[in-house]
């Protein structure tokens, strides 16, 4: 519950999260510097980067679970940063990997997460009925946690981060790893809680994912936020762009600068060893192309106009490709 004297319930608008100059080091490593921002009441708010890019350390430090070198939180007007748990009754955690126990079946595990935020038995197991039925767990609510599946066990972990109704929720990387139907309904969860008004800090190595939820993006790279934006600013430089993508039977690492030459008026990236992408600011016509790639002896296997996404606004911004930070998270290993 939010105290009566809190600025919210005065009709106060007070930023969900201030983060001024946080830092964090763990021996040789620097895993945050100088990290400054401010999510908005009711914001669904974006957090992306590689792994190892510090946000799962930055999570930590806003939720409590580690303690900054330096700087300064302020969530919800509630200064944190020598008090972690100062605001701990207006913020859920779900972090990547599930805190529930195995031992105990999906409604015990809610009732028990429940009872930690001081909510009476009939109040919490209501909610934890409720709760269940949401994120169609009702038939595995008597089941032990611990054969639940993956996705299973992502949906009841997120549960447990919302029983007690929060007004600001941190989500660290809810759909990895998951099959895709539950990662659907996950999303699609995310986004109710955010139209109900839940404040929502997402970090995500899914950037197509980020792009669909999100309001606002802050992108990550060792340490330090490299840009913050709306997604639609972020998007704005590549919606007139005209991009076509073209695939070709072998690599030729001449042939970048070969077509540069002869094509002066467009651009050309090489996304993959046998990917060519052609941009421009008016349409790409592919016969004058495919005939000059054919004509240095490289068979074209594929010409096809695409649209450019926030996978390729992250890629120009980090120079970080996307697919790489899906294959870390695959992976898994090191801190993020």
């Amino acid at each position: 519950m939010i105290p009566a004297s809190h600025p919210w319930l005065r009709g106060i608008r007070v930023n969900a999260l201030s983060i001024q100059g946080l830092a964090k080091r763990f021996g040789e490593i620097q895993a945050v510097s100088g990290l400054s921002f401010e999510v908005s009441q009711g914001e669904l708010f974006g957090f992306l980067g590689p792994n190892g890019a510090g946000k799962t350390t930055t999570i930590n430090m806003l939720t409590g679970l580690a303690r900054p070198d330096v700087g300064a939180i302020r969530i919800a007007g509630i200064d944190c940063t020598g008090n972690p748990k100062a605001a701990q009754h207006l913020t859920g955690v779900v972090p990547d990997e599930s805190n529930l126990y195995p031992e105990l079946t999906g409604f015990q595990n809610l009732s028990f997460c429940a009872a930690l935020y001081g909510i009476r038995k009939k109040e919490r197991e209501a909610r934890a009925r409720q709760l269940l039925d949401t994120f169609s767990l009702a038939d595995a609510g008597d089941r032990k946690f611990a054969g639940y599946s993956k996705g299973m066990k992502r949906k009841l972990t997120i549960a447990a981060g919302i029983i007690h109704q929060p007004h600001i929720l941190f989500l660290d990387e809810p759909t990895t790893g998951i099959d895709v139907a539950s990662a659907r309904q996950i999303r699609h969860l995310i986004a109710d809680l955010n139209r109900s008004g839940t404040t929502i800090f997402l970090t995500t190595h899914y950037i197509e994912e980020a792009e669909r939820l999100c309001g606002r993006i802050a992108f990550i790279v060792k340490g330090r936020i490299v840009r913050i934006d709306t997604v639609a600013d972020l998007l704005q430089p590549i919606q007139d762009a005209h991009v076509m993508q073209i695939a070709v039977s072998t690599a030729d690492p001449t042939l970048q600068d070969k077509l540069t030459a002869a094509f002066p008026h467009l651009t050309f990236h090489v996304p993959g060893p046998n990917l060519i992408r052609v941009e421009s600011g008016a349409p790409v016509h592919a016969g004058p192309l495919v005939r000059f790639i054919e004509d240095q002896g490289v068979d074209v296997t594929e010409a096809r106009r695409i649209r450019l996404s926030l996978e390729d606004v992250f890629v120009r911004i980090t120079g970080i490709e996307a697919h790489a930070m899906k294959r870390e998270k695959e992976k898994g290993g090191g801190r993020s």
